[in-house]
């Protein structure tokens, strides 16, 4: 009987959901270790702490449910909320984390613009996501063919729709983001056994310096800008230097009696 994963917190399960949290984890602690402020928010997948690392001394998990999620660990306070529609006022925040939220969400675009409400200017969004154009992505595709036509199982979990980085990049320019850093990760092949993962382990050595843009995960830091405004008062144009006055000049008399020329 073929297995059919559902979910991405079922997936997470998996020894290649393993592998993808380890190294999102290290991205996630590397950059949110230097972030400062007051609050830090993190949207789903509570599998991952992504705020571990952080000192900011009011963090929150939001989830679209508030039921328990499997294998996740205790975290902090949590409260259930719409992604697209966040219970914090504008300008309030320091940190949002998301690990795989938009995927997850209904409305990617419209969490992604909350986000930015709720962001202080230079606040930080960290993200992480698949990565359509790699080699997991390629099998997905393929499975999902397979599958019209009754055969085969997806490799991926089928949970809304994966964002390619670039794509994410665009959204992230026309909301006043700035990227701070980006990079891929997790260059193994689209296998399912423990075994066959470590076996291609050294593919993650090679895939940053060969092949830097196919990893099967990205990671994304951006900042928040908001450009400075100066308010022109009815003086703004500039005034025109004044002519000096003529000074007339003393002439020196010769010893003759006439004045020097």
């Amino acid at each position: 009987m073929s297995e059919q994963i559902i979910g991405l917190h079922d997936w997470f399960q998996t020894p290649a959901g393993q592998y993808l949290l380890r190294w999102e984890d290290v991205q996630l602690q590397s950059a949110v270790a230097d972030i400062f402020g007051y609050h830090a928010l993190q949207l789903g997948v509570p599998q991952l702490h992504g705020l571990r690392a952080n000192r900011m001394p009011h963090q929150w998990l939001g989830m679209p449910t508030p039921e328990p999620v499997p294998g996740a660990s205790a975290l902090r306070t949590a409260l259930v909320t719409d992604y697209a529609a966040l219970p914090f006022s504008a300008c309030s925040l320091d940190l949002v984390v998301l690990p795989h939220t938009l995927e997850l969400s209904a409305d990617p675009h419209a969490t992604l613009r909350e986000v930015e409400r709720v962001l202080v200017p230079e606040g930080r969004v960290v993200i992480c996501g698949l990565n359509p154009a790699s080699l997991w992505g390629l099998r997905q595709r393929r499975a999902r063919a397979l599958q019209r036509l009754g055969m085969g199982d997806l490799y991926l979990p089928d949970c809304g729709e994966f964002i390619g980085y670039w794509r994410l990049r665009d959204w992230l320019r026309l909301l006043s983001f700035e990227v701070e850093e980006g990079r891929f990760g997790c260059y193994r092949p689209a296998v399912r056994s423990e075994k066959w993962l470590e076996r291609w382990a050294w593919m993650d050595r090679a895939g940053p310096r060969w092949w830097p843009i196919v990893g099967a995960a990205y990671f994304v830091v951006a900042v928040k800008r908001v450009r400075g405004m100066r308010l022109l008062g009815p003086a703004w144009k500039a005034v025109p230097a004044r002519a000096g006055a003529s000074v007339p000049v003393a002439q020196r008399s010769q010893p003759n009696g006439y004045a020097q020329e």
